[in-house]
């Protein structure tokens, strides 16, 4: 069976490990003429450790990332909320931190040992199907034929665009900022850090690595708007971004699959992106392998559907501008904080909901 991996990221990269692992080694392209070389993505939640596993994956990211076993909230520069990442039964919950080229670079390291290889600096510009072929064609001009094609190449996606696929959704108006730092004695340095700031206004701190920390933001400066001290020793990027919440109409067409950002791509609050990729992704390999992949792009829509609507929800909550909105948000963590069965609801949705995605 010849299967055609259109994008290299994390999405892309884990279709081919579990396809691979599986026997059935597939070709994977990617624009790019090496790896990404940005941080993007930083947590990776249990179930994707888990779905990671068998190939030695998931060994490698832990044994390089930074595991969170706390989220603190704050009010300003006041600590409001404190809480571990703890279910009771399981010795050793997590969300572990790690830029999204080291994850990258792990899953491209084991493909490689499954005999498979990137094809770096090699683009999709055309692709037609018959009932038994893709017909591939490259911007090269060399034409290949595959069994199946699976589009993980992205929000601006080629293979969604060429398969005619609309994106349905909506751009939020906002601009959103990022900074990638190194820090010196962070105190936050195992935990998810939450800032409320005036109004709508929020700051995130995510450890990326031992002493380097990712921040985000709903303004314009996401380093400049954080209330807390930090010891900044090297800025290694900063930028805006915009958001887009879209979710594609089906998630296949004939032949060709869809996964990842080309099929669905939300806010990063509360946001599950990378996650849900990978998801995408171990989902779509075992229905490979069990023949069974009717029932991928309606199974994966549906879940897609949940995740961007539980993403949305929080968003709202936690940026709205409403005075009282502000006031109730406070009331619920404090009510967290003395319920426990509460706070188990919160930390499975934590782990098992995502945390934190460009």
């Amino acid at each position: 069976m010849r299967i055609l991996i259109v994008g290299a990221g994390p999405t892309g990269l884990t279709a081919a490990v579990e396809l691979a692992r599986r026997g059935m080694l597939p070709d994977i392209i990617d624009r790019r003429d090496s790896g990404s070389g940005l941080s993007r993505a930083v947590g990776i939640m249990p179930t994707s450790l888990k779905i990671l596993k068998p190939s030695g994956v998931t060994a490698q990211l832990v044994a390089e990332g930074i595991k969170f076993h706390a989220v603190k909230i704050y009010n300003g520069a006041s600590l409001a909320f404190s809480m571990r990442l703890a279910l009771k039964g399981r010795k050793d919950e997590f969300v572990l931190g790690l830029p999204q080229d080291r994850t990258e670079a792990h899953l491209q390291s084991a493909f490689e040992k499954y005999g498979g290889k990137i094809q770096f600096a090699t683009e999709l510009e055309n692709l037609s199907q018959t009932g038994e072929q893709v017909i591939v064609t490259f911007t090269d001009g060399t034409t290949e034929n595959y069994d199946y094609v699976i589009g993980a190449d992205g929000i601006s996606s080629t293979t969604r665009s060429l398969l005619g696929l609309g994106f349905p959704g909506h751009d939020l108006p906002e601009t959103w900022s990022i900074a990638d730092v190194d820090a010196e004695n962070w105190p936050n340095g195992n935990s998810f850090t939450i800032c409320k700031l005036k109004a709508r206004e929020i700051v995130v701190v995510a450890p990326l690595e031992a002493n380097r920390y990712r921040i985000i933001s709903n303004t314009e400066d996401a380093l400049k708007s954080l209330p807390l001290p930090i010891n900044v020793t090297k800025i290694r990027r900063q930028g805006q971004f915009g958001i887009s919440i879209r979710q594609v109409e089906a998630y296949s067409k004939g032949r060709v699959y869809l996964a990842g950002d080309a099929a669905h791509c939300h806010s990063p609050v509360g946001g599950r992106g990378m996650n849900l990729g990978i998801s995408d992704s171990a989902e779509l390999a075992h229905r490979f392998a069990t023949g069974d992949l009717a029932g991928y792009s309606a199974n994966r829509h549906r879940e897609g559907k949940i995740i961007i609507g539980g993403s949305e929800t929080i968003r709202k909550f936690v940026t709205s501008p409403n005075f009282f909105m502000r006031k109730l948000l406070f009331a619920l963590l404090w009510l967290v904080g003395k319920l426990p069965f509460l706070q188990v609801k919160i930390i499975e949705r934590i782990l098992y909901g995502g945390l934190l995605e460009e």
